[in-house]
């Protein structure tokens, strides 16, 4: 049996997402900010995980995206620029670390997008797509429709700035809060679900408890 995420309209009545602000948001750069950061991640089992991507607007032109990795837990946002080679290097580490399981949604084209650019394999990775699929909803619910049906809350995103240039040296603070709370949305939903071990085994997911 089908089942439908609430509507437009009905989403549009609940409450805003509550979001990581810019406090909660670090964009590590430095040797030092760096191994905090990952020694902040890899101290979870779980944290969300997505990715930005400089749009591509001519016919025939290759992506060279991602140029942005953001992971959160649920205190705080990691946005790693993939511009700065000991971001690109920790990000890459983070990403092929299998103990690290990263959950996101519409991760299908992440992998390959992950081992063109970066030259790893993504491993350790939780689509919650797959979760909703099998209780019957849409292959491609996205953070947008799960925040409304598991928070009911409302995630207002935007297009300017999901089509903002990613790869720019310095971003805004726009674009910050919309790639953090898009990491951020994954692991809530996820902490949201309380799914049991056994179910997690189900859906081909095993970590070691930290």
């Amino acid at each position: 049996m089908r089942h439908y995420p609430p509507s437009k309209e009905q989403s549009a009545l609940f409450p805003p997402f509550a979001g990581l602000d810019l406090s909660a948001i670090v964009v590590p750069q430095t040797a030092a900010e760096l191994v905090a950061a990952c020694d902040d991640l890899l101290a979870q089992s779980f944290v969300g995980f997505d990715t930005e991507s400089k749009p591509v607007f001519r016919v025939g032109e290759v992506p060279s995206g991602p140029h942005v990795v953001q992971l959160a837990t649920l205190q705080r946002g990691y946005i790693f620029q993939l511009s700065n080679a000991a971001a690109r290097a920790a990000a890459g580490e983070l990403l092929a670390n299998a103990a690290l399981i990263k959950v996101g949604f519409g991760l299908q084209s992440d992998r390959a997008d992950i081992r063109r650019n970066l030259g790893v394999e993504l491993a350790g990775v939780f689509d919650l797509d797959v979760v909703f699929r099998l209780h019957g909803y849409s292959a491609t619910l996205g953070a947008k429709s799960a925040i409304a049906l598991i928070l009911r809350q409302r995630f207002s995103k935007s297009k300017r700035v999901s089509t903002s240039n990613w790869a720019s040296a310095r971003l805004q603070d726009n674009q910050l809060l919309y790639a953090a709370n898009d990491a951020y949305a994954a692991i809530q939903v996820f902490t949201a679900l309380k799914l049991s071990p056994a179910e997690l085994r189900q859906y081909g997911v095993t970590t070691a408890q930290k």
